[in-house]
């Protein structure tokens, strides 16, 4: 498993290495999973299991701890509150690094870096952003991607309206129905929901960096987890 993990400056902070004890007397990390992302964090009906890049780092960390993974679907209105209600140690639920979240959460190095993009209908023959003025966005609740299209269309002199849906099957199938020009997330998640009849626009933008995330008062594990990942590097 290849890890993309360049440097991030972290806040300097005290350490909680009770935490981490606790996870190991435990014997049981409690992660956060995305249940609807082909590729990353996927619940597989037929196999019964999650399944994608995000789930194999999951199970690394916690082998790597000597401990049992138990996975939760989150979501991206779910994932801080369970995070914040102690119900989970740590998600990795193509959570982005933004300054504003390193406030509030410990982050790990980026393990995936992606950029915002764009899926659309093939027979709206739409080839770039500029063709979206005026048209309707889908988003997700939650996440940070309307902010960043309205910043982007600011700058580029462009105008959105936008959906904001609770999941992304939601919002492809209202791709699909016409009720949205595009369906608008990080591309490494719309690969996941491109088929015959749609494509991802070439034309991307805001660079975004995955990383797990914890509580402040868990940065022992958070610290240990980038241990582990400039070990993988090598």
């Amino acid at each position: 498993l290849t890890l993309i993990c360049p440097s991030l400056s972290q806040a300097s902070e005290l350490t909680t290495p009770n935490v981490l004890k606790q996870i190991t007397k435990k014997g049981q990390l409690r992660i956060g999973v995305k249940q609807d992302v082909p590729n990353f964090g996927y619940y597989h009906p037929k196999h019964r299991q999650f399944e994608g890049m995000e789930i194999d780092i999951a199970k690394k960390i916690a082998k790597a701890l000597n401990v049992k993974p138990q996975f939760t679907a989150v979501t991206a209105q779910t994932r801080e509150a369970l995070l914040d209600n102690q119900q989970l140690d740590m998600i990795i639920a193509t959570y982005t690094i933004t300054p504003e979240r390193q406030k509030q959460y410990a982050f790990s190095n980026p393990y995936y870096l992606d950029e915002i993009g764009f899926l659309v209908k093939k027979s709206d023959a739409i080839t770039s952003i500029k063709e979206l003025d005026q048209k309707t966005i889908g988003v997700a609740q939650g996440s940070t991607t309307k902010n960043a299209i309205e910043e982007y269309g600011k700058a580029h002199d462009l105008s959105f309206s936008f959906v904001q849906l609770g999941s992304y099957p939601e919002l492809a199938i209202s791709l699909y129905a016409n009720r949205i020009a595009s369906f608008s997330v990080d591309k490494s998640i719309l690969s996941g929901y491109t088929n015959q009849k749609t494509t991802i626009l070439t034309e991307g933008f805001n660079q975004q960096a995955y990383g797990v995330a914890t509580t402040k008062s868990n940065k022992a594990l958070i610290t240990h987890i980038n241990k582990l990942f400039e070990q993988w590097q090598k």
